[in-house]
């Protein structure tokens, strides 16, 4: 089977992460998570710990309070820890589902073109979730993940009142901060303004882009995103 890299960008709260939990086990894809390497690096970096890059100092802790708030975290700083660990899973073969990554313009620029060079351009392709503001609001408010693998719960009828996951038994938790009303609505600004203008770049690139509907159920979006690639 030859390598390939599915690019998926939708709104917070859109199904990346499930959908990309799915195409892992179903296509064998690795499941990369931008955010949970920020979270893992910020969270195991010492004090004043800092990455310099194009002569510029990027303190960790400055990197943990834009996470915290909502905003996107810098994107060089962003691009030298997704990058390094591109470069490890291209290496041992794997195929990639890329989940939140790139987000603006700068990494999509720096990310691309070393993408092509691993995976070739005609294995790349990028899957499009549109979802409305309200909806990524509701979903967002109401988001769980469990203690312990950290995977999101969906929230509905049935899952409403668990107060422990079904899969592993951990507390569900809700991520503090994050998930605050107030904070998604910065982090979907943020996404309109910076992670939307990346699709006229993929166009531009000669990369092949299909918009799924993600007000839909799960099993209805993975169905349609197994179409689109």
């Amino acid at each position: 089977m030859k390598k390939q890299v599915i690019i998926i960008i939708g709104p917070p709260g859109s199904g990346k992460g499930t959908q990309s939990e799915l195409l892992s086990d179903k296509l064998g894809l690795y499941y990369l998570e931008t955010s949970k390497i920020i979270e893992k690096n910020i969270n195991e970096s010492e004090e004043d710990e800092f990455v310099e890059l194009e002569e510029k100092k990027y303190y960790f802790s400055e990197e943990k309070k834009l996470w915290k708030g909502g905003k996107l975290c810098s994107p060089p700083f962003v691009t030298f820890l997704i990058k390094k660990e591109i470069k490890k899973l291209a290496e041992e073969g794997k195929s990639l589902v890329l989940a939140g990554s790139p987000r603006t313009l700068y990494e999509g620029e720096k990310l691309t073109p070393f993408l092509e060079k691993l995976y070739g351009k005609e294995n790349i392709k990028v899957v499009l979730y549109n979802l409305k503001p309200e909806e990524t609001v509701f979903r967002n408010s109401n988001r769980r993940i469990c203690e312990l693998i950290r995977h999101p719960v969906l929230y509905n009828e049935e899952t409403k009142d668990l107060t422990k996951c079904p899969l592993d038994g951990s507390k569900l938790v809700k991520r503090k901060g994050l998930d605050d009303p107030e904070t998604i609505k910065v982090r979907l600004e943020e996404y309109e303004k910076r992670t939307l203008p990346l699709i006229d770049y993929f166009k531009k690139e000669g990369l092949k882009v299909k918009e799924v509907d993600a007000s839909l159920t799960p099993a209805e979006v993975f169905k349609e995103t197994s179409k689109s690639i």
